[in-house]
């Protein structure tokens, strides 16, 4: 059976970092993630009411993780359940190895034509972070730590879970994923709803986050990834995001991280790595990592398949 998951994990890596989700078909079919997003933002709605108490909150937010991933898991064993090439398509869905490539290589092309506004409007789609006041450098980090962080997020997990639990594994990791960054937040209307959304994010991306730091490491071919990531990651807030942005700091030789700007208001963050600020190049640089990563993730992909003995 692993071994089953694994050559659809295989060729759905395959097939999403040939075609991604081409924007003539998003116009007509969105991606099921929009699905997810509007479940979740419904029962947010609905049950996330500021008369109810913290405990009530907390475990509506629990109905609502569990609602939103049963369904996705639901889907996801009848879409295995499929004839032909349907599960392989299916499974694309859940990747993003392409359009995480396309969004950053978006920022690359306009810090390389020198067109800042461009390139703040490019990294605005893909971070949280005000970026109007961004220069360059600013810009070339925020999209680095975005390419490094959804490389776990978009492209290691998804694949992970799809190996280990299949289709149903696959489509509840993005439904648990999505609820994180719709609700996940410490801000006190989220904090109790998103309380489950969070924490179940956190345990999902446990083993996959530190793949995806020792695939950022190995691809980036320097000694540094290695250390900054050991030394570096539990710097972080998150207990998983910090592994591939260290990763990516070391192997990259530039410093990661530090203050920015949520909604006007400065955010203190740690530092990540030893070296300077990042330039455009080293964006470059990055994506040329990433590129390198998603081809190690197929080949353990590929080799764990095959080794597997039932």
């Amino acid at each position: 059976m692993l071994r089953r998951r694994a050559r659809l994990a295989l060729a759905a890596l395959a097939g999403e970092a040939a075609v991604g989700y081409p924007q003539a078909l998003h116009r007509v079919l969105p991606h099921p993630v929009v699905g997810l997003g509007a479940l979740i933002d419904a029962g947010e709605r609905r049950l996330n009411r500021p008369d109810r108490s913290p405990s009530e909150r907390r475990i509506a937010g629990v109905a609502t993780v569990a609602a939103a991933a049963g369904v996705a898991a639901l889907a996801g064993l009848f879409a295995a359940r499929l004839p032909g090439p349907a599960p392989v398509l299916a499974a694309t869905l859940g990747l993003a190895q392409r359009s995480l490539h396309d969004h950053v290589a978006a920022v690359a092309l306009a810090l390389e034509a020198d067109d800042l506004d461009a390139a703040r409007l490019a990294v605005g789609r893909i971070v949280g972070r005000d970026t109007d006041a961004l220069d360059a450098s600013g810009v070339a980090a925020a999209a680095i730590e975005s390419l490094a962080e959804s490389f776990n997020d978009g492209v290691v997990a998804p694949a992970f879970w799809l190996v280990v639990a299949g289709l149903p594994g696959l489509y509840a990791y993005k439904a648990v994923n999505t609820a994180d960054s719709l609700i996940g937040h410490k801000e006190p209307r989220w904090r109790d709803f998103g309380w489950a959304a969070a924490r179940t994010d956190d345990v999902m991306n446990l083993a996959p986050a530190r793949l995806a730091g020792a695939l950022i490491a190995a691809a980036g071919g320097r000694s540094a990834g290695w250390r900054v990531m050991a030394r570096d990651a539990r710097r972080h807030a998150s207990p998983n995001a910090g592994w591939p942005e260290a990763a990516m700091a070391g192997a990259l030789g530039v410093r990661l991280g530090g203050p920015v700007a949520y909604d006007g208001v400065m955010t203190e963050r740690p530092t990540f790595g030893e070296g300077p600020a990042p330039t455009p190049g080293d964006l470059r640089r990055a994506l040329d990592i990433h590129v390198r990563a998603c081809g190690l993730l197929w080949a353990a992909v590929a080799v764990g398949g095959r080794a597997w003995r039932p």
